[in-house]
């Protein structure tokens, strides 16, 4: 399958670099389903006569493997260019679907394990990384803007997949109608059959369109020479084998574990929060179930609204400054959350939208900030390595907020005290994350690749 080596993703003279994002949107719109699970969680909950741990199992692998499978398939996805890797990612993604459906129409739950969560997670992880170092080298003079619109679609794959994915499931079901409903396990079945055809064909559109561009090429109107110097943009390459050989790697690891932890903190949480935030001396809450529901949507978009708009911005301010606002001004709103947040909705929204806008920029800024320490010789490889702090986080957040919960009081009876001590928890780890960024300094030259092309000696230094 020769079509699908790099050398035939090479864009011909006087291609348009705005036809790249789109490719590489298709595949993270697709993989963003993962955060529409929850759509079907009670009714697999139903018909496996599971617990909702059990369940919520599934998603916690597919997160372990989307961590796992980028950081070793990344060196593997910078050498065969990512046509290939979409691909992959493609019949990977869509097999876990395939598979999960068997499981779930033969009553297996461990096939749904072995499809959605390990199979699918493996297509997740490969197609999150793919499309990221080629974006970077075709927006050298807006990195951030560039890895910002590819994983902004990450973000925003469930507000397309939850409500599609509740259509499908009425329509395949012919008791949707009735008092109370839930989905059966049949149309669940059916839908992950649909969204395996579905997924399959938007993600080879983006492996067949995506174009890597040829060597030395520059936008033009753009000259390296003339961009202002900055000490932590390396203007040399690392290799991903001697990036984690550095404390730089290792300090951005702990900022992203740290702002990841904090955001998974309230996104795993987030319906009943707003709710107990809000409870009465009665036990009744002035918030509604369709209210909360509203509210997870409202996240949605502040999660894909900030890894656009807070990651373009990093290309102003700085990959290490815009890390500063994250983390820094994340802990004082974490901070005006758990003490005033349950004073009035509206100043508990405003908040929680901010602090999950930043959740989602930490991730797209990541591979920019790792491009200004690294140089783009193996970024999709060195990022795939740095995900593996996403999996630590969606084990240790989800882990911290339901300990602490549950030593607080049983669902329904928790009040805004009751989370205090989880959202403080937070703050503590927000303000070592902010610590380890403040420490990040320019790699040490040991580290550097032999260059013998010294033109590439002006490569852009976007950071001030």
């Amino acid at each position: 399958m020769g079509w699908l080596d790099r050398d035939r993703t090479i864009a011909p003279p006087g291609f348009n670099r705005w036809l790249v994002p789109p490719a590489a949107l298709a595949v993270h719109l697709c993989i963003g389903q993962a955060y529409a699970t929850s759509v079907y969680k009670t009714a697999l909950v139903k018909h496996f006569g599971a617990s909702l741990t059990e369940i919520g199992v599934i998603f916690s692998i597919a997160i372990v493997m989307l961590g796992l499978s980028a950081a070793i398939m990344g060196t593997w996805v910078d050498k065969n260019g990512p046509r290939k890797a979409m691909f992959t990612s493609a019949v990977f993604w869509a097999s876990g679907f395939l598979i999960g459906s068997l499981g779930i129409f033969t009553h297996q739950l461990w096939l749904v394990y072995l499809g959605y969560g390990v199979v699918g997670g493996i297509g997740l992880g490969i197609g999150y990384i793919s499309p990221v170092s080629t974006l970077i080298k075709w927006f050298p003079d807006r990195p951030g803007l560039a890895t910002g619109m590819a994983i902004m679609g990450f973000g925003g794959g469930a507000l397309i997949a939850s409500p599609v994915s509740t259509a499908l499931l009425k329509m395949y079901d012919p008791n949707s109608g009735a008092k109370g409903w839930v989905a059966s396990g049949d149309s669940v079945g059916k839908l992950f059959l649909t969204l395996a055809v579905v997924y399959l064909a938007y993600m080879l559109f983006g492996a067949f369109t995506i174009r890597v561009p040829a060597e030395g090429w520059k936008p033009a109107g753009f000259d390296p020479s003339k961009v202002k110097a900055a000490k932590l943009v390396t203007t040399e390459n690392v290799s991903a084998k001697n990036a984690v050989k550095t404390k730089q790697f290792w300090l951005v690891w702990i900022a992203l574990f740290c702002n990841v932890t904090a955001g998974i903190g309230i996104l795993e949480q987030a319906a009943p929060m707003i709710q107990d935030f809000f409870r009465q001396s009665d036990g009744a809450s002035l918030v509604s179930a369709a209210v909360a529901a509203g509210f997870v949507g409202l996240l949605s978009i502040g999660n894909m609204a900030g890894r656009f708009a807070w990651s373009a911005t990093s290309d102003v301010t700085g990959r290490k400054r815009i890390y500063m606002v994250y983390l820094g001004v994340g802990a004082v709103l974490y901070i005006l959350l758990a003490l005033a947040g349950s004073t009035t909705t509206i100043l508990y929204v405003a908040l929680a939208f901010f602090i999950i806008s930043f959740y989602g920029g930490g991730f797209s800024t990541a591979p920019a900030y790792l491009r200004d320490l690294f140089g783009t010789f193996q970024v999709g490889a060195i990022h795939g390595r740095l995900l593996t702090a996403w999996s630590a986080a969606g084990v240790a957040g989800p882990l911290i907020v339901n300990a602490i919960l549950d030593a607080q009081g049983k669902p329904g009876q928790l009040t805004a005290a009751s989370y205090q001590p989880a959202l403080l928890t937070m703050v503590a780890l927000l303000v070592i994350g902010f610590v380890a960024n403040l420490l990040v300094k320019p790699v040490d030259t040991r580290f550097h690749e032999p260059r013998p092309d010294r033109d590439r000696s002006n490569e852009p230094a976007m950071e001030a």
